[in-house]
């Protein structure tokens, strides 16, 4: 019998695979899916969730968001929790591109602004905005200055003239992690990252220029500042050939650690060493360092992609309305309290294709919505829609305080690639303007290789992990 057809449906929307469904499964996993996601569901990610459950000291849970496809050893939109001192650290349950994010940046524009020379400005912004496989910016980094960025993160960004401080306050952890120390960083990860800062990069980042079309909770939305026909820029990318390569690196010294430490695991893939081991410590402050760079990155990206259209449009900065909503981080371990059985406990939580979804008044979220709960950003494929959430309550008793990231793949790169060769790539964009240096990425990032992201964020929305607040339509993308 497959894993799959031991699921358990619990509640709507809840399926629970019980704890020693496989040999060494210390605690239960738990799929958020509805009846379509489920009947999608690969059984390879459910193998991966319930490896992972195996893991030493891995605490209550492993909680898979809807939009869970398979990952490199844990599913994307896997989520798991350690404990610190008896527990690891994993590399391949983080992510290869480590803070891979989401940035949302309000205007003062309108959609009826915007959508007559829509083409004309995202080939405007192709031009200043650096894409694709290997692209490289204009700003060349030394080794010294990189160790500022994996250190400082977005404030690096800002004292260079991108963006401003108060940005800063719109950022999960303030744009920069406190355990970042870049001496753990080789130097070929420096050399790849060196000309890569403020690049979008290839696969599923982009810049794209939205407009709310749908408000789901007026309320919130004003107090976001939000409303109907608003345009807005969102930016996902994340630690380019920097964090990879410091993936790389320590998967290499995680697959050592499992002999010194006596540690078994049922795939090699999620290698991993104990937390509080001088490997899984050098790990986190390299992963730490990433992830700052990051947050510097998107920082740049969402500056370069408003000044273009500031210019475009021959506005100033206060006439373009430039505001940052917020910046948060997907691929990322970070050490957090989460009460268990009635005790409150620091974790180590791993989010892999998963973003925090902190309730109101959780010290953790900006003062700025310290009443609202933590902005959840979750963008669709090229053409499709975009949400905007806000953290509930609930996400810290199911989740972790975690939210899904995306609408998550369907189909392999190739497959997309041989539907658009059968159905034309005219035909399967329709309206949508989609400006890249390439057309194989665009083919390769297709709607029709996605789930479909409202039907993801509605898993999301009815479990109470996080409350809608609007959608946001594409009007022209960015792809690598």
């Amino acid at each position: 019998m497959g894993l799959k057809e031991q699921l358990v449906q619990v509640q709507p929307f809840v399926y629970k695979l019980p704890e020693n469904t496989i040999q060494g499964q210390k605690v239960p996993v738990y799929f958020y899916l509805s009846d379509r996601l489920f009947e999608i569901l690969e059984e390879d990610a459910i193998r991966q969730a319930a490896n992972a459950a195996t893991l030493p000291g891995v605490k209550k849970a492993i909680y898979v968001m809807p939009d869970v496809h398979v990952g490199y050893g844990f599913p994307v939109g896997g989520v798991m929790a350690t404990d610190p001192e008896e527990g690891i650290i994993s590399p391949g349950s983080v992510g290869y591109d480590i803070n891979c994010g989401v940035r949302l940046i309000a205007t003062n524009l309108t959609a009826d602004m915007v959508y007559p020379v829509r083409r004309e400005l995202m080939n405007e912004i192709l031009k200043n905005v650096p894409a694709g496989v290997g692209s490289t910016g204009k700003i060349k980094l030394t080794k010294s200055q990189m160790e500022e960025v994996a250190v400082k993160g977005a404030r690096w960004a800002v004292e260079q003239g991108f963006g401003f401080l108060e940005d800063l306050e719109h950022i999960e952890s303030g744009g920069a992690l406190p355990n970042a120390d870049p001496s753990k960083v080789s130097k070929e990860a420096y050399e790849r990252g060196s000309d890569e800062l403020g690049t979008v990069g290839s696969g599923n980042h982009f810049v794209e220029v939205q407009v709310v079309d749908e408000i789901y909770d007026e309320d919130i939305a004003e107090r976001l500042g939000l409303k109907l026909g608003q345009v807005c820029i969102m930016v996902h990318s994340g630690s380019r050939g920097f964090g990879h390569q410091v993936c790389v690196d320590y998967l290499k010294v995680a697959k050592d650690a499992l002999k010194k430490y006596n540690i078994d695991i049922p795939d090699m893939q999620l290698a991993c060493m104990p937390f509080n081991s001088p490997e899984g410590q050098a790990y986190f402050s390299a992963m730490n360092s990433a992830a700052n760079y990051a947050f510097a990155n998107r920082q740049i990206l969402g500056f370069l992609t408003a000044d273009t259209i500031r210019r475009f449009f021959g506005l100033s900065w206060k006439d373009l309305g430039y505001r940052l909503i917020y910046d948060l981080a997907h691929n990322i371990a970070k050490l957090e309290k989460h009460k268990i059985d009635g005790k409150v406990l620091k974790l180590v939580v791993h989010r892999k294709g998963a973003t925090r979804a902190f309730p109101p008044f959780n010290p953790e979220v900006p003062p700025a919505y310290r009443e609202l709960g933590q902005p959840v950003l979750i963008p669709g494929d090229v053409g499709r829609y975009s949400f905007l959430l806000v953290g509930q309550d609930r996400s810290m008793e199911i989740s972790f305080g975690t939210a899904c990231h995306g609408a998550g793949r369907l189909m392999s790169r190739s497959k997309a690639k041989e539907f658009v060769r059968r159905e034309g790539l005219e035909k399967v964009l329709g309206d949508l303007v989609v400006v890249a240096r390439g057309k194989g990425t665009v083919a390769e990032e297709i709607p029709q290789a996605y789930k479909d992201v409202s039907e993801v964020v509605r898993v999301v929305d009815s479990l109470g992990i996080a409350k809608l607040v609007l959608r946001l339509k594409p009007l022209g993308t960015l792809k690598g």
